[in-house]
């Protein structure tokens, strides 16, 4: 504990360094002029956005220092235990035939791990539509045809979907969790290897005090040159990220919402989420619930841990910015409602620490929007400079400090872009680059995100930007259901979606041409890709198949060596659909017998 507490102190420290050197570097560029309160605005915005970035580089910077070179790649074993676990997972509105083919495919692979009288599946259905679920019985019962032999396999649909997921999970432990140890809680898209189930198992097994283990899900199935971005990204530099995060959350660690194992006892005494008082967005059920959860262990006692060396585990993401966007406004909301979450009695000041990082995740866009907008409105409001600020003096003209201006930027940037790098020299050092291609790949691969990520964050900063603002002025997002498949944006599309990044791109831009024209060239690097930003929307949704090669961009192990529970829900998909394209209108049968307590078998 004494190490994890010296991390902490020096990476706040980091971030209190780099923010103070990025604000004596602006004192410098910005009383070129003349110092006002505007440019005390700007420094001061600029330092906080500065801290912000520092602390996500020091995630990677801790990771980078405690991961061993050659970290231990050996299979995991198969271990006796007397534990029981149920696979939750939770659907909405989801296509039931690729949900239930990733649910064949984990109880396919607890067959062949030898595990699968330890595990029990349970579907656990919020879906609203009535069309949806009758899908949802169908296909379940062709589930249960093929693959309820081998396991114990069940589904429930809930009349009410109070408290969403979180309340989904805690009806299941209301009537069902008496009868598990342990709770492998999955998503819709979630997928985990046998092998890696039972060593969360066994992890907990050894742990008493372990309430939770959180995994790294590493992205799989991305078409797109935006969603196999976020598949390399995951695969690549997710790794360094999670184990510095976990080395700065020690016991106290996050829960992510999936791909994670619950002590039942634990969290069923803990975890008992409050309704807010008031409307929503503020009020209501906790959105960004897993979080909240994660505290409530915490302060009661149990660890909380992310292990990144559990290999073996799943999930799918947005292929495009419309639907990232989509799902980040509910992350927004959760996130803003922890402001209403941290100041809970009893919770530890790290807990507190983290609720505050989540808001500022979100609060971070609209400062850096401020702060372009002030620096547009400074030369206006400074107005004429003085050139004489003693009578009778001899005049003090303006200094250009464009070295200053530079430096700050490269600043800027570094802090964003210098771990990535480090993670490039460290694979090269350790072999780790092999699995992408080999360094000059990883490089390539590396710089290429890396210039799509900067084209696309000015426009992910206008659509948090509208989250926020939205949130603020009384907007519930809800919960939309989400599509998981949802494949290229058509350009109208994309116009429809994000023509008011456009227009505000266009408009900054104008009004800098007019009051600041000394930061156009600046500016650019945020108007210009918000100005194109229906382009590089539909462009980033294009799907690699037949415009790029998957062996080309963004080379990935998934790519190269798929997991084996990956194959095997492919191909479970492929035979379903192939088999199942008139399967609309299917009758649906009577529940039958609810064992354990809700559940059809």
């Amino acid at each position: 504990m004494m190490v994890t507490t010296i991390r902490r102190v020096l990476s706040i420290l980091f971030c209190l360094l780099m923010a103070g050197l990025v604000a004596s570097l602006a004192v410098g560029y910005f009383s070129s002029d003349g110092i006002q309160w505007i440019d005390a605005v700007r420094i001061v915005l600029l330092a906080a956005s500065t801290a912000w970035l520092a602390w996500g580089a020091a995630y990677a910077f801790n990771g980078l220092l405690s991961l061993p070179l050659e970290p231990d790649e050996r299979p995991f074993e198969l271990v006796a235990t007397n534990a029981r676990t149920a696979v939750l997972v939770p659907v909405y509105n989801e296509d039931p035939v690729k949900t239930f083919s990733h649910v064949a495919a984990m109880i396919e692979s607890t067959v062949s791990f030898g595990v699968a009288e330890r595990f029990d599946f349970a579907i656990l259905s919020d879906t609203r539509d009535e069309q949806v679920a009758e899908q949802e019985a169908h296909w379940f019962r062709r589930l249960r045809q093929e693959f309820g032999v081998q396991t114990n396999l069940y589904y429930r649909r809930r009349e009410m979907n109070t408290g969403k997921k979180a309340g989904n999970v805690g009806d299941f432990i209301r009537t069902s969790g008496a009868l598990y140890d342990y709770l492998l809680i999955l998503d819709a898209d979630s997928l985990m290897e046998a092998s890696t189930m039972a060593e969360m198992v066994r992890r907990m097994d050894n742990d008493p005090k372990l309430g939770l283990l959180q995994t790294l899900p590493k992205i799989v199935h991305a078409r797109s040159f935006f969603g196999r971005a976020m598949q390399f990204s995951t695969g690549y530099y997710s790794p360094i990220y999670t184990r510095g995060l976990a080395e700065l959350q020690g016991n106290a660690g996050p829960f992510w919402g999936h791909n994670a194992i619950v002590r039942t006892r634990a969290f069923a005494q803990s975890c008992g989420l409050p309704e807010l008082a008031g409307k929503p967005p503020f009020g209501g059920h906790i959105l960004s619930h897993d979080y909240v959860e994660a505290a409530l262990l915490a302060r009661n006692g149990w660890t909380v841990r992310v292990d990144p060396d559990l290999n073996g585990s799943f999930e799918e993401g947005p292929d495009n910015v419309i639907d990232f966007a989509k799902r980040d406004r509910r992350w927004c909301q959760g996130n803003l409602q922890h402001s209403r979450v941290m100041v809970a009695p009893g919770l530890k000041p790290w807990s507190r620490f983290v609720f505050l990082q989540n808001i500022m995740a979100y609060v971070a866009s609209p400062l850096w929007a401020l702060f372009i907008l002030a620096s547009i409105a400074a030369p206006s409001l400074k107005g004429v400079p003085d050139y004489f600020p003693e009578p009778g003096s001899f005049p003090v003209f303006p200094r250009v400090e464009q070295g200053l201006a530079l430096t700050l930027l490269v600043g800027v940037f570094g802090l964003l872009i210098g771990p990535k790098l480090l993670i490039v020299v460290r694979g090269a050092i350790s072999g780790a680059n092999a699995r992408f291609g080999g360094t000059w790949r990883a490089l390539l691969n590396t710089l290429t995100e890396i210039l799509s990520t900067s084209l696309l964050a000015p426009i992910m900063l206008m659509f948090q930007c509208r989250a926020v603002l939205e949130v603020f002025s009384g907007m519930d997002g809800g919960w939309p259901a989400t599509d998981r498949e949802a494949g290229s944006v058509s350009l109208s599309e994309a116009w429809a979606a994000s023509w008011w990044v456009s227009a505000t791109g266009f408009v900054t831009l104008g009004f800098a041409f007019q009051f600041a024209p000394e930061y156009v060239s600046w500016l650019l690097l945020v108007a210009g890709p918000q100005v194109f930003a229906p382009l590089l929307i539909h462009i980033s949704s294009w799907s690699a198949s037949g415009r790029l090669k998957d062996a080309d961009i963004f080379l990935t192990s998934a790519d190269t060596h798929p997991s084996p529970v990956v194959l095997r829900q492919e191909a479970v998909l492929t035979r379903w659909r192939g088999e199942g394209k008139d399967a609309g209108g299917v009758a649906v049968e009577a529940p039958g017998n609810l064992t354990p307590a809700g559940l059809d078998r």
